[in-house]
């Protein structure tokens, strides 16, 4: 049997059967109050775990380009910004949505381009599996907490919520492809091995 990624409207769902309610048809049109609940809790679990930046949702020396006012805006879903390759040494942070100079206290950016590993919060959709099972087992366990409150359906809802953490760390481990040549101490350790002093 075929079977689909974990929609927005199957996520609320899952969340209004925690707390015993009816799954509804729609989250588009007009909702009960539990359901509109339901909808804030799952989109503030969703930018919670993106912030921490994961494979799926972070990219590597991404270009952002001063504007004609020599100030480099932010795009409007980036969750965090930290520059990176040839940008490495300037200490740019994020302040008011845009990059700022802490070194020269301005907003004022004399670069023609900034390179920057970036977070981004994307809709649900846009998530892969793992991290929609993860956001919804999260959002269902802290919907409930503060719907009905009961401790027995907490410790169900938190074993299942570190079950589908585990599984979205693992998946994180296998796409990242991780080293460990990655660690610059691990590395240098190996090649001081091998190193050959001149006579």
């Amino acid at each position: 049997m075929a079977t689909n990624p974990t929609t927005k409207l199957e996520a609320v769902n899952t969340m209004m059967t925690a707390i015993g309610e009816t799954p509804v048809n729609s989250i588009t049109s007009s909702t009960t109050t539990d359901v509109s609940i339901a909808i804030q809790i799952l989109d503030n679990v969703s930018r919670e775990v993106q912030s921490v930046g994961w494979h799926f949702n972070t990219d590597t020396d991404y270009k952002l380009i001063p504007n004609s006012s020599s100030q480099v805006e932010l795009p409007s879903n980036a969750l965090r910004v930290d520059t990176s390759g040839t940008s490495q040494s300037k200490d740019y942070v994020e302040r008011a949505r845009k990059l700022w100079d802490r070194e020269n206290h301005t907003y004022t950016i004399t670069d023609s381009e900034v390179k920057t590993d970036i977070v981004w919060f994307l809709e649900f959709t846009e998530l892969p599996e793992a991290a929609r099972r993860y956001v919804t087992i999260r959002a269902s366990r802290i919907f409930q907490d503060r719907m009905l409150a009961s401790d027995l359906l907490h410790k169900f809802h938190q074993v299942d919520e570190l079950n589908a953490l585990a599984v979205l760390k693992e998946s994180e481990g296998d796409t990242r492809d991780h080293s460990i040549f990655d660690n610059y101490s691990v590395y240098s350790t190996i090649d001081r091995q091998n190193y050959q002093p001149k006579d």
